[in-house]
């Protein structure tokens, strides 16, 4: 079973390749000699590198106290997630599904092999509590694809003890400098191997042009979701907090702009792209969705008084969340692992790396990308004025649902927009999701009390008292009419700034 630690450290290169004392360091009482430790580790990656690409790790690794399978995800700089599996001669399943989004296909290759001598010190305080491990690290890479070379280097690093302050790394990194030790030019040893060991050294590739035509902004956006896809796939994988939610709105985002924008992209392209991105955002609200509800129920219950509580209603409520929880998330592992999902993922890089430019994708953004935004959000418009008309009822429910989600819509071809527009994008991207808020605690409510009706169901053939399902039922159901009422002074407070770009 892979577990998980947090892992704060900085590293450091000094022309004397030893280690400062490091005693006057504030709060260090003692600095403790572990020995040294033999690491001999194998990095895996791609033939492209594409791990490497994204500052992903995948390694190896024997000797020292933690010999097995490491798999490292960026978080900050200094900052990485390192999730770590047992030694055994295969890659674990669960590490190759957390890359999977990025190899996809791809074949995972020895790509370098580390071999470094650990001359380790612990930074302890007055109470013998750890502070930080630093250790000297002599190394040798060797390349272990075709055409490869080998590099020496010593290099210092300091790594924060579980738990502890950020801040002391502060104080260490201001007594190293004064003994002439610098940061080191190279976020990790992968890194620098890579650099050191090509058969060819390549030139620092180029920054990304700044957008120019309109289709530039529309791409630039495009890209940034098509990464928080790949990005997030790991978390989601991990149940991370709120990594499901996140990879749907990026999902949604990208479906969103092809749409939006289809004068500037080619929809006969787009489009069946567009198609998968709705399956993959379904298939991704099957959790999301309990995930809403789940914590709406109970945080209603807990508003109940207790008086008012009849059976074992938060029993169920927690039976009915814990059931959908283990049917939803298993499937949806499912999906990730899946060759459709995969294939996704690739139509969205062909797509980017072979955009379907119209005509008007050339021109300059603002008249381009304006027009697109004010269809979307005329749009809006039209279904919030046909919703406030309706009589209240399933008519008028499903049309406030339908202004939420064009309501969306229009908030993310906002978001692709600022950098041409400017303010009044930015403006209108906060007026969208304000909107989009109100209309969204509508729609969670008609939710609810669906699923309020399907948990008195089954309570009622289990002969248990339904009462407290009718009390969140008539609460949720004033909490929809109350949305109802505000809508048309909301909406009226806002349209001719939605209108205004």
């Amino acid at each position: 079973m892979a577990e998980t630690k947090r892992e704060v450290e900085r590293k450091y290169e000094s022309d004397e390749s030893g280690l400062p004392d490091l005693t006057g360091v504030a709060g260090v009482a003692t600095v403790l000699d572990q020995g040294v430790a033999h690491l001999d580790a194998t990095y895996y990656d791609t033939a492209d590198e594409r791990l490497a690409a994204s500052s992903v790790t995948l390694r190896r690794r024997t000797g020292g106290s933690d010999a097995g399978w490491h798999l490292k995800f960026p978080v900050a700089p200094g900052v990485r997630d390192e999730i770590r599996a047992p030694l055994s001669d295969t890659l674990p399943g669960d590490l190759a599904g957390l890359v999977r989004s990025r190899v996809r296909g791809g074949e995972l290759l020895p790509v370098v092999r580390l071999r470094s001598d650990r001359d380790v010190r612990h930074l302890v305080d007055a109470d013998g509590k750890l502070l930080a491990e630093v250790s000297v690290d002599a190394v040798r890479a060797d390349r272990l694809t075709a055409g490869g070379g080998e590099a020496q280097w010593t290099e210092i690093e300091v790594e924060l003890a579980d738990g502890g302050d950020p801040a002391f790394l502060d104080k260490v990194e201001k007594r190293l400098r004064k003994a002439g030790v610098r940061p080191s030019a190279s976020p990790s040893k992968l890194a620098r191997a890579l650099a050191e060991t090509a058969p060819h050294r390549q030139p620092a590739s180029a920054p990304a042009a700044r957008p120019v035509t309109a289709a530039d902004h529309v791409l630039a956006y495009v890209r940034a979701q098509r990464d928080a896809v790949v990005e997030l796939d790991p978390a989601v994988r991990r149940d991370a907090e709120d990594a499901v939610h996140s990879l749907r709105v990026a999902t949604r985002r990208l479906r969103s702009t092809l749409k939006t924008y289809g004068e500037l992209l080619d929809r006969t392209v787009t489009d069946p792209v567009g198609d998968e991105l709705k399956w993959l955002a379904g298939e991704l609200g099957l959790d999301r969705d309990r995930e809403v509800l789940t914590a709406r129920l109970t945080t209603a219950l807990d508003e109940v008084p207790a008086t008012l509580v009849r059976g074992p209603v938060r029993e169920r409520l927690h039976t009915w969340a814990s059931a959908e929880h283990g049917g939803t998330r298993g499937r949806l592992i499912g999906v990730l692992d899946s060759g459709r999902y995969l294939a996704l993922l690739d139509a969205l890089d062909a797509l980017i790396a072979d955009p379907p430019l119209k005509k008007a994708a050339g021109k300059k953004p603002h008249k381009k990308i304006a027009k697109a935004v004010t269809r979307d959000v005329r749009k809006v418009a039209g279904l919030v004025e046909r919703a406030v008309e309706l009589e209240p009822g399933t008519d008028r429910d499903v049309a406030i649902h339908e202004a939420r989600k064009k309501t969306k819509r229009a908030r993310y071809a906002a978001e692709a927009a600022r950098p041409a527009l400017g303010k009044p994008a930015k403006d209108l991207v906060k007026t969208m999701k304000a909107l989009q808020i109100l209309l969204g605690e509508h729609q969670d409510s008609v939710m609810a009390r669906q699923a309020l009706r399907e948990l008195a169901a089954v309570a009622h053939a289990a002969g248990e008292n339904t009462f407290t399902y009718g009390v969140l039922h008539e609460r949720e159901e004033q909490r929809a009419v109350r949305v109802e009422t505000e809508l048309p002074g909301f909406w009226n407070a806002i349209k001719d700034g939605a209108a205004g770009l």
